[in-house]
């Protein structure tokens, strides 16, 4: 008897994938040149997209982040939300790590390392205040996190945000600055603006895939639904994600590749945040006894940031060409490729920090003939 091992079996984490999921951050990093390209080479391509735009939303933006997270919010299971809300130490954990330390690692960070660059030290507090309703259902659904959990706890985000980004910003540009000496900022925040960023970038998408699942499972049943038809629509969550990604560096493409420097000084407190955010809620998670699905939902939820609402904070209160706006732009460019890389980083750990644990991804078998 001979065994054979198929040479073309993946292994590790990247075997986990499809080849589209595989290869996502080639994908990403070439959506960034093309749209850096396009907002360099093109003429009036900026303006253009730029005059798109309803109340301050960018349609064609919207539009790709509504394709991007439908499909994700199609397939959670929203009679399992009971069980979700029903967790006190998710719940609780995630509400400390979200509205408690994220906001104040980002202020200390901030000022440790832009203190000497005021503008862009209030961008980036603006966009550590404004906690991620969008992207970060991509990022968890590839590090096989709770899908019920992440609609649950960016459902309960979206409510926080109206309810306290406004007095945060205050508390974080005003009144902690004068507590510390430090010198304080003005700044007024719409919340007409942010009530409208969650109906459109959460409220909408959510709406479709709560409908979809309800009168999709009772028209074909739940196995039809999950086995045939979220296989169809899962690819356009990834389309529409290079296409958001497009957009966005095409929109900001000159001003990121005419100061490099900026862009570079801005990006350090901006990865020390989503890598030290991530981590942190991780291990917090696991210590307070949630499974690795849980634990991965809470840091990822902890530490994506709603960069849609950062930039429209940032411009309609200190101006398109405002230092503040290019820190909210700068952003995404530091939070999607990183947080691609801790997809990777998640499933690692995964297998050793969470022995045993059956949401732990299984490792993909190679395959065995005799």
């Amino acid at each position: 008897m001979t065994t054979t091992t198929a040479p073309s079996a993946p292994t590790g984490v990247a075997g986990e994938m499809s080849f589209l999921d595989r290869f996502l951050p080639v994908w990403i990093i070439a959506a960034m040149v093309l749209g850096l390209a396009l907002g360099r080479l093109v003429p009036g391509l900026n303006q253009a997209l730029e005059s798109m735009s309803v109340a301050g939303i960018s349609v064609p933006i919207a539009i790709g982040l509504l394709v991007m997270m439908y499909p994700v919010l199609a397939k959670v299971r929203y009679d399992e939300a009971r069980r979700i809300t029903a967790d006190r130490r998710l719940m609780v954990l995630s509400l400390v790590l979200n509205w408690i330390v994220g906001p104040a690692l980002m202020f200390a960070l901030a000022w440790l390392l832009l203190a000497d660059l005021p503008e862009y030290r209030t961008g980036l507090i603006v966009v550590g205040l404004a906690r991620c309703i969008a992207m970060v259902f991509i990022w968890n659904d590839l590090a096989c996190g709770d899908r019920e959990a992440a609609a649950v706890l960016v459902a309960i985000n979206s409510v926080f945000q109206v309810l306290a980004f406004g007095a945060l910003g205050w508390f974080y540009l005003q009144v902690l600055p004068a507590w510390l000496g430090l010198p304080v900022t003005s700044a007024e925040f719409s919340v007409g603006a942010i009530v409208l960023s969650v109906l459109v970038f959460l409220g909408m998408p959510l709406l479709a895939g709560f409908l979809t699942r309800t009168f999709g499972e009772r028209a074909k049943g739940r196995d039809w639904y999950e086995n045939r038809f979220l296989p169809r629509i899962g690819p356009f969550a990834m389309y529409g994600l290079l296409f958001t990604i497009v957009l966005l560096f095409a929109l900001q493409g000159e001003a990121i590749t005419s100061s490099p420097w900026d862009v570079a000084r801005i990006a350090l407190p901006l990865l020390g945040y989503f890598v030290g955010m991530f981590l942190l809620s991780l291990f917090a998670a696991r210590a307070v006894g949630l499974n690795y699905a849980k634990s991965t939902t809470v840091a990822f939820t902890a530490s994506g940031n709603n960069f849609e609402l950062a930039i429209a904070v940032a411009i309609g209160t200190f101006g398109v060409t405002s230092g503040q706006a290019l820190a909210g732009v700068v952003g995404p460019l530091i939070e999607v490729p990183v947080l691609v890389g801790l997809v990777y980083v998640s499933l690692w750990l995964g297998r050793r920090l969470f022995p045993g644990d059956p949401t732990v991804p299984a490792r993909p078998e190679q395959k065995v003939s005799a």
